[in-house]
């Protein structure tokens, strides 16, 4: 990232802290960061439950469901499900990180598919070419100014249009719909799964999703970190969620997806394949997920942390794994790849100030687990080169200088 898109970003997150401030020490949002805080701790301390119970829910619901341990597996299955579609020319998308994490767009882009992000941010940065990383979970292109945004879809897709963001969105929404339309292909992610419900809930402000979920095939990427007990759980957490990531007291869209496409308005008889999806698949992902610290897993994707960091505010999206940024992101990246990976992400250029837990609508301890992944690091032959030479000054001189 060069210095004008920091200062985009800071920019940007700026105008989501002034828009969230009114909301967030109202007693109304103060009581729903506790009941959210006892709604993810209940689900991650029980999760093998909770799965075994939705996948239940899902075979009831008529909802196919894969497990998948690791990327390499989801991106097989996956594979798999879109060679059995025959109108596959363009496989639409929406924003997802998990998506992010099993890097599908690349996977599928090396196998012949074409990938279309629904998401306008998503979308621009599809269409930059090279360094075309997200910079917030919900506000991806938050580093580009409209002026780049526009030389960025002018160059690729040969246009001349001015530097106005009603005409570039205008464009490119025309542009995803054209193509979109050709396709019989959805791949989501989850924002929760009510296991009790066999429901999968997904929150966006565009109304993307919605083209996601009518296209005949939706393919739903879920961790296992996803699941509630309960619909009613699932939507305090989309509330919470956006209030800390957008400022807003509400999403403009939420999707309850509890099966296929189908009506019973013909003498009550059940038809299937009404103008929504014809079969849904379900892939839960662990990737490490269930060696994972289990604070590590209370996030609810808000990026609110990656706002508040000195660090991330200095040096952008190089703090963090794939769409996992900043602290958390490094510290997900030990367990969802390795050690070296999260010291490559950024493990000691964190300063463990703690501002990230802070400002955590569920109080993740970052720092803390930071500093352990750290000293498990050090012990695992990872570590600042700086940081040895201070050590090997106070050893041989006993001074750090």
């Amino acid at each position: 990232m060069n210095d004008q898109e920091l200062k985009t970003m800071r920019n940007s997150f700026n105008t989501v802290k002034n828009k969230s401030k009114p909301f967030l020490d109202t007693p109304r949002t103060i009581e729903l960061q506790e009941k959210v805080k006892d709604i993810k701790i209940n689900a991650i301390n029980n999760m093998d439950e909770l799965m075994d119970e939705a996948i239940n829910s899902f075979k009831k619901n008529d909802i196919n469901v894969f497990k998948a341990q690791n990327d390499l597996k989801a991106q097989e299955i996956i594979l798999n499900l879109v060679k059995n579609e025959k109108n596959n020319e363009y496989i639409a998308k929406s924003k997802s990180n998990t998506l992010g994490e099993i890097q599908i767009s690349k996977f599928l882009k090396n196998n012949g598919y074409e990938l279309i992000e629904t998401d306008l941010g998503d979308r621009i940065l599809q269409l930059k070419k090279g360094d075309n990383s997200p910079v917030h979970p919900t506000g991806p292109a938050s580093h580009l100014d409209v002026e780049e945004i526009k030389n960025i879809v002018n160059g690729a897709l040969n246009v001349n249009l001015k530097a106005d963001p009603k005409e570039i969105m205008e464009f490119v929404k025309k542009d995803v719909l054209e193509k979109v339309e050709k396709s019989d292909i959805g791949i989501s992610g989850a924002n929760s799964i009510a296991s009790e419900d066999g429901s999968i809930v997904l929150i966006h402000n565009e109304g993307n999703i919605s083209l996601i979920a009518s296209k005949k095939l939706h393919i739903v990427v879920a961790g296992i970190d996803k699941f509630v007990k309960t619909i009613e759980d699932a939507v305090s957490i989309a509330k919470l969620e956006t209030i800390y990531a957008t400022g807003s007291a509400v999403t403009s869209y939420m999707n309850v997806i509890s099966g296929p496409s189908k009506t019973a308005d013909i003498e009550k008889k059940l038809l299937k394949n009404m103008y929504g999806a014809e079969k849904v698949v379900v892939i839960l992902l662990d990737n490490g997920r269930s060696k994972a610290n289990k604070e590590c897993l209370y996030c609810i994707g808000c990026g609110n942390c990656i706002i508040s960091c000195p660090v991330y505010n200095a040096i952008g999206n190089e703090f963090g794994f794939n769409n996992y940024l900043g602290g958390r992101g490094v510290a997900m990246s030990n367990y969802i790849k390795n050690t070296e990976t999260s010291y490559d992400s950024g493990l000691f250029k964190c300063t463990l100030c703690g501002l990230c837990s802070i400002n955590c609508p569920v109080s993740i301890p970052t720092n803390e687990i930071i500093e352990k992944l750290r000293n498990y690091s050090q012990k695992q032959g990872f570590s600042c080169e700086a940081h040895k030479k201070i050590k090997d000054n106070i050893n041989k001189k006993d001074s750090p200088y």
